[in-house]
């Protein structure tokens, strides 16, 4: 099946290749799909898609002028694309549910070992030559109280591994999970309870309207002062503007994210020559008690191969005309 590939990145493209292996007519494109780029798609049954590609009405609609019947996602999330349009121009939407929660879970822990052990200084001090430790002082994370918002699939596995060094876990979500309740002393409560306990609180929710800005001026005054604040999951889940009054008053001691409101061209490309035009990250980007990486928490061997795998796995069960199981509706 003819499939044109939207936003192909270096680091993902041979594991598309390798997982299609030669089944579908893949043109693959670094293009990000947009109003402007979508007639490249022209002569083809399917498009795949990633993060930042614009799946919007206009967009889609453009598709559907071009054919196009199918999209697979090479994501979990889907808030870029406009489902209701996709059903209603009859183009059907797979996504690839779970590839690693390992590679995010675990990047969330990087972040925080990083900002508390103040690793990024240290290293850039000893390649001055400077072996100075002052201004390097962590904490202990052994005894720590630790609020994790949304304890799914990404969530339950960074409990698991924040367990292993011997904090204790409070958290928030619609559905207790009562085996790591029993197996991790994980204590469920509410939001605001978090915000007032918790020395670091990592956000593991998906983006809906009810958590956008779920980190906002009001939660954020109610957080302990110097808290640390981990985001791995969506950009939208914090209004960074408040972030940075809290990092202005010191109310928040520290903040790692691997996800921006605002990412959408901007991360995943190389701007290293440009202007930065993004006040709001470039405000950010001064802090030194900000550790900010480009959405890269999913990038690892597994997660890629399960990413191609399940993409190329969806195109192969439209083609036949099943389902694969990862078809997104609408309710």
């Amino acid at each position: 099946m003819k499939t044109t590939v939207f936003s192909t990145h270096k680091f993902e493209e041979p594991y598309i290749i390798k997982a299609n292996n030669d089944n579908h007519n893949l043109k693959m494109l670094t293009s990000r799909l947009s109003e402007e780029t979508a007639i490249l798609a022209a002569g083809s049954t399917a498009i795949s898609i990633f993060t930042g590609d614009d799946a919007s009405s206009k967009v889609l609609k453009k598709l559907a002028a071009l054919d196009i019947k199918y999209i697979a996602l090479r994501t979990a999330g889907y808030n870029h694309i406009d489902l209701k349009k996709a059903s209603e121009l009859g183009i059907k939407v797979a996504r690839v549910p779970a590839y690693s929660p390992y590679a995010i879970a675990e990047h969330a822990l990087a972040l925080i070992l990083a900002l508390n052990r103040k690793i990024v200084k240290a290293h850039n001090r000893v390649r001055e030559q400077n072996f100075s430790l002052n201004g390097l002082t962590g904490f202990d994370l052994n005894g720590k109280t630790v609020g994790v918002i949304g304890t799914g699939k990404i969530g339950a596995v960074f409990v698991k591994i924040l367990h292993g060094f011997g904090c204790k876990i409070i958290a928030q979500d619609l559905i207790e999970d009562e085996h790591l309740i029993d197996s991790y002393g994980v204590r469920y409560t509410d939001c605001e309870t978090i915000c007032e306990q918790a020395d670091i609180i990592s956000l593991h929710v998906p983006l809906m309207p009810s958590t956008r800005h779920l980190i906002n001026d009001k939660h954020i005054k109610l957080m302990k002062k110097g808290v640390m604040l981990i985001n791995t999951s969506r950009g939208g889940l914090v209004d960074t503007k408040a972030v940075i009054k809290g990092l202005k008053s010191s109310k928040i001691g520290y903040f790692g994210m691997d996800v921006y409101e605002e990412e959408e061209g901007l991360f995943f490309e190389d701007h290293s020559e440009d202007i930065l035009q993004d006040d709001v990250i470039a405000r950010l980007m001064t802090f030194n008690n900000v550790l900010i990486t480009s959405h890269q928490a999913f990038l690892t061997e597994t997660a890629l191969t399960n990413i191609a795998e399940t993409t190329i796995y969806n195109l192969d069960c439209f083609e036949k005309q099943t389902l694969s199981g990862n078809e997104i509706t609408i309710d």
